[in-house]
């Protein structure tokens, strides 16, 4: 990912430094369970432990040399241990380190994002309660269709990322797993005591079957775990958008002294933030295909998953990371304007209680099709600027045949909406 759209703690796990990190753990680890089970002398081990390290331009000058980024890594190593390097890596496959450390720097990520997640939903949970009852119009097709609060609104993208968060825990499982099993995963070099072990340090659990590579069903529901999550912050940042527009602007993303908006139009205050969201998104859920297409491995391996993992693996991690962050950013400061929802909500003379005024209708004894027929007859005057519904409504005598002029009334109360908010608002935070 470009550094635009990177986080410093997430990059770094990311990083050559930490994946050279990671597999001298795993290494070293392995060791130790060899040297428990008599394989190899502790000695070994402690004098290991003692001289291990790395070096990444020169594992670089190796591998341009051999083509071969582990062989790189052990011949470095080894350059630093000597000759009980010999005990390094014995029984093992390169994927036994590759996958292994790649689970553990996806293990890393995601308690990276589960806490991001945590700011998010800390700051969609404020939002909702502070603007419980703030009345707003809800809008289906666009078109204005009944009165909702914001904080509904906002109590729906809660409910939403709730559920991604969960999605990320089940993630972290998913990835959660070892494989220390050797050629074709058949454990005939090495012991599956050692890969145990290796599980067990890491808090992880041995891949029930790893045929040399970790299967890569479980990358494939990291990455479209990740694609979801990305739709859902599409899915609030294009609310935010469509709210900022100049002729709804019921909210409004935060705009800092000295920012400009244009450079051609000095009064531009443009929804900069939640475009760039919605942009991200897309890539984040392209990922989603070729993680997919990588579990179709040819036998029991091949490498064609490898190329594309380099790319798509750390980048859905650091754009996730960075989106995350970003969309709380926003809601902690967006601007919300009250006034601006009533007058919007009003805008249509009326009209957003047409269903209360047909139910009623039905209510008195008259069928649906006739109380469909009366009311929007009278609706579609007020669409075409013929006058106000309620003024219209009882000026019908069909309507007020069946509706007193004090029912009707009763009809336009706004209050009618909000009576089952604290229900909804129960079913979400269980109060």
């Amino acid at each position: 990912m470009i550094p635009r759209y990177s986080r410093p703690e997430m990059s770094t796990i990311w990083s050559d430094e930490n994946k050279f990190k990671t597999w001298l753990e795993i290494e070293i680890l392995a060791c130790e369970a060899l040297a428990k089970s008599g394989k190899i002398p502790q000695s070994a081990v402690d004098d290991i432990k003692a001289k291990a390290k790395f070096d990444q331009k020169r594992i670089d000058t190796i591998e341009a040399e051999v083509k071969h980024d582990v062989i790189a890594f052990l011949t470095n190593v080894g350059e630093y241990v000597g000759e009980n390097a010999r005990f390094l890596h014995q029984g093992m496959t390169s994927s036994d380190v590759l996958d292994t450390s790649f689970n553990i720097r996806l293990a890393q990520s995601i308690d990276i994002l589960l806490k991001d997640m945590d700011r998010l939903l800390a700051a969609l949970k404020k939002k909702a309660v502070d603007h419980k009852y703030t009345l707003c119009i809800g809008r289906s097709h666009g078109i204005h269709a009944e009165p909702t609060t914001f904080g509904l609104k906002m109590l729906g993208f809660y409910a939403e990322f709730s559920r991604n968060k969960e999605r990320l825990i089940t993630a972290r499982k998913e990835i959660a797993t070892c494989a220390i099993s050797g050629a074709v995963g058949t454990f005939a070099t090495i012991d599956p005591y050692v890969e145990q072990y290796v599980a067990d340090k890491l808090g992880f659990i041995p891949e029930p079957v790893s045929t040399q590579v970790i299967p890569r069903d479980r990358y494939a529901a990291v990455l479209t775990c990740v694609g979801i999550i990305a739709s859902s912050i599409e899915r609030l940042a294009v609310e935010i958008r469509h709210l900022q527009r100049t002729e709804v602007r019921e909210v409004e993303e935060f705009f800092s002294k000295g920012q400009k908006g244009s450079s051609a139009m000095p009064h531009k205050r443009n929804p900069v933030l939640s475009e760039n969201l919605t942009g991200l998104a897309r890539l984040l859920r392209s990922y989603a295909l070729p993680a997919m297409e990588n579990i179709a491995l040819w036998h029991e391996r091949d490498i064609s998953h490898s190329s594309n993992e380099r790319i798509i693996v750390p980048d859905a991690m650091i754009g996730l990371d960075f989106c995350l962050n970003r969309l709380a950013g926003i809601v902690e400061k967006l601007l919300v304007y009250p006034d601006n929802m009533i007058k919007n909500l009003n805008r249509l003379n009326g009209l957003i209680f047409s269903q209360r005024v047909m139910l009623a209708l039905v209510d008195t004894g008259m069928k649906r099709e006739k109380a469909y027929l009366l009311t929007q007859r009278n609706a579609m005057k007020v669409w075409n600027n013929e006058g106000n519904f309620k003024d219209l409504l009882e000026a019908d005598q069909d309507v007020m045949t069946a509706l007193t002029k004090e029912e009707l009334e009763a009809l336009f109360d706004t209050n009618f909406y909000t009576a089952q908010i604290d229900f909804i608002f129960n079913k979400v935070f269980h109060s």
